[in-house]
């Protein structure tokens, strides 16, 4: 992580004990008391950490509609965004600012944020009672203003939801211009009373799971003034690609389907020419389109100026991991200051599965980017990697140093279907066939990974004489022709051999609820600071799916277009794998499968294609840590006594029909 120096005029002196209490005497006697109200005012931070001075339950709630410039909605007016604030009353008494942390969302009312799944509410007189989450519960005493804003078309916004598009980062970055006096703000939907953000510094951190993070991505990428910091978690990069990838449709709906489900009943009835513009940028074919382009944020991580500290979790079936990977390098292309934390979990909130060090990593985050805090929290390693449940490592970079781009073979086996990975050339003229069975899906192809089918190839390593560490995003190039007109690949990267890991694929995607609660900051009758706590969710396997990717065989020439195969003719693409952090151990081999449809993860094409590979013509492209020497020493495996030791796991029942941010 690049190192930068924080910006001194806000940086606080710390003093000891002694010494502020003389302070404190000698402003008593030779100061106003509104000068004495200003010294308290200012905070303390001890030992690199801002201190809870503040009452959270004295502290000013109130909402502000921000003008967005916009009219989506058509009728007549300026959209407003809502933005419900929680702030410390004692700054603002003495006239001192505060940073602003925000997560915009369009989850506040019709589904729930966190773990319990909490909604705003609401007094008599239209202010927050409950802000779901922890943010403001541990940060307003801290010193910092929280604002939760309704994306626009939700909750209690005006304007229609165009799915990551303008009117989406529009609005978020509306309520930044607000709070650094670029836009204007009144303190109802459709008055007139102007609202002032006067009492901020107009520094800003947006953080936010799913679409909440992916917004603070968006935002980020338009090099908004204010925004220092992001914390995207889980977040999406480019939205094309939480829908399709390289023209395989990952799911059997579009965005038109999520805008819908988290509208407003107002908006719904507004939106309509917004909703048909979506479903004619959108088309099932998997064609990349205007629209795409719109809500690919990677093209302009140039733009972005805050820091980014991205989570994601390595097994996440609803944002795959090619958001996380293409979103990193896409940031270090441009120098951006970032760090990382990989978990083993699926769609989880590091609340959730790491909550002691997340907070505490958060908040010398932000204080340290948002009040300028010497803690040192940026010079600390970039990336932390969760090796085994609860079993955490760091790198000093990410991926490590060492990791090398390491170019790996298919090579036929003795047995159809069974071949090896490795750094010797397949020879000209060896292929490997197999034909689409979209019933099953890559754990059933694992688990029979040593048992010959005809629904899957197979390329192992022999059994590792050392660890194998994989860091960052691998691509698989595969030569092939098609019986048909249409077919799908899927390259599946495994490590065969038995582990404990978090178990991904049951409901909670790697944590379990317990019966106790942790208190997280101070609290209200209505709003509490104490969540329920969580515990790992463990599962015995035989093997681990450690990173997946897709494509389209007809968008081989062009994403842009694709186009009917000519049965029989060979065809080139390269599969990009998503971003992972995996160590096979010694004693495992690792795998790659290529196959048909992924049952469960993508949608079948319109055939039943066979599909030839030529070998000679193919290879594996991957983040090996020491490169090619991970290899050296490798046995032969005896596939028998494998095959009784693997089951195959069920299918992600719901995978393709989770919406993005729950």
């Amino acid at each position: 992580m690049r190192a930068t120096r924080p910006r001194t005029d806000r940086i606080r002196i710390r003093t000891t004990s002694l010494v502020a209490a003389v302070i404190a005497a000698l402003a008593a006697v030779l100061l106003p008391a509104t000068a004495v109200q200003a010294a308290h005012a200012a905070g303390t931070v001890r030992d690199g950490l801002s201190r809870p001075d503040y009452s959270y339950a004295d502290a000013i709630r109130e909402a502000v509609w921000v003008d967005t410039g916009r009219d989506d909605d058509g009728d007549g007016r300026g959209d407003r965004v809502a933005a419900d604030i929680v702030r410390p009353r004692e700054p603002a008494a003495v006239g001192r600012k505060v940073p602003v942390i925000m997560d915009a969302s369009p989850y506040y009312s019709c589904c729930g944020r966190g773990n319990e799944g909490q909604l705003k509410t609401y007094d008599d007189q239209g202010r927050m009672i409950q802000a779901p989450l922890y943010y403001d519960n541990y940060f307003v005493p801290r010193g910092y203003a929280v604002v939760l804003v309704d994306l626009a078309g939700t909750n209690r916004s005006d304007g229609c939801v165009d799915v990551g598009g303008r009117s989406d980062i529009g609005s978020a970055k509306a309520v930044i211009d607000w709070l650094n006096g670029r836009a204007r703000a009144y303190t109802s939907r459709t008055g007139t009373q102007p609202a002032s953000a006067r009492w901020s510094t107009g520094d800003v951190g947006m953080i936010g799971k799913s679409w909440d993070g992916t917004i603070a991505n968006g935002v980020a990428a338009t090099g908004v003034r204010g925004l220092r910091t992001i914390v995207p978690i889980s977040a999406i990069s480019s939205w094309y690609d939480y829908y399709f990838q390289q023209g395989a449709a990952l799911y059997d709906s579009g965005p038109d389907w999520l805008s819908d489900y988290v509208e407003s009943p107002a908006a719904r009835a507004r939106c309509a020419a917004v909703q048909q513009r979506i479903v004619d940028g959108a088309p099932r074919s998997g064609d990349w389109t205007a629209f795409w382009n719109e809500r690919d944020y990677t093209k302009d991580a140039g733009n972005v100026r805050a820091s980014v500290f991205a989570v994601h979790g390595m097994q996440d079936l609803n944002v795959r991991t090619k958001h996380f990977g293409q979103w990193w390098n896409a940031l270090a292309a441009h120098g951006v200051e970032r760090k990382v934390w990989l978990s083993q979990t699926g769609h989880v909130d590091p609340f959730d599965f790491r909550r002691g060090p997340w907070v505490s990593t958060l908040h010398r985050w932000f204080d340290h980017y948002l009040l300028g805090v010497r803690n040192g929290v940026e010079r600390e390693p970039a990336a932390d990697i969760e090796r085994g449940p609860d079993h955490w490592t760091t790198d000093r970079a990410w991926p490590p140093a060492g990791t090398e781009r390491t170019p790996l073979s298919l090579r036929p086996g003795a047995t159809p279907g069974q071949g090896s990975l490795s750094t010797a050339p397949a020879l000209p003229g060896s292929t490997a066939a197999f034909t689409d069975a979209p019933q099953e899906w890559e754990e059933d192809w694992a688990a029979g990974a040593d048992t010959p089918s005809a629904s899957k190839t197979v390329f192992t390593t022999g059994t590792l004489a050392r660890d194998l560490r994989l860091a960052g995003t691998g691509k698989v190039t595969v030569t092939a022709s098609s019986s048909t007109t249409g077919a799908h690949l899927s390259a599946v990267l495994v490590d065969l051999g038995p582990d404990t890991v978090r178990d991904f694929l049951a409901a909670k995607e790697g944590i379990v609820n317990l019966a106790t609660r942790s208190c997280w900051g101070e609290g209200t009758a209505g709003d509490s600071p104490c969540f329920l706590d969580t515990a790992a969710d463990t599962v015995d396997v035989a093997h681990t799916v450690v990173s997946r990717g897709w494509a389209d065989l007809g968008h081989a020439a062009s994403a842009r277009h694709g186009r009917p195969l000519v049965p029989g003719r060979p065809y080139t693409v390269t599969v990009t794998l998503g971003a992972t952090d995996h160590v096979v151990p010694a004693g495992h081999r690792l795998a790659l499968i290529v196959a048909g449809t992924d049952g469960g993860l993508i949608e079948p094409p319109g055939t039943t294609p066979t599909v030839t590979i030529d070998l000679a013509r193919s290879h594996a492209l991957l983040p090996l840590v020491g490169g090619a020497r991970g290899l050296r020493g490798t046995t032969p495996h005896t596939a028998a006594a494998h095959r009784a030791a693997d089951a195959p796991l069920a299918p992600p029942g719901d995978a393709r029909t989770v919406p993005a941010g729950r």
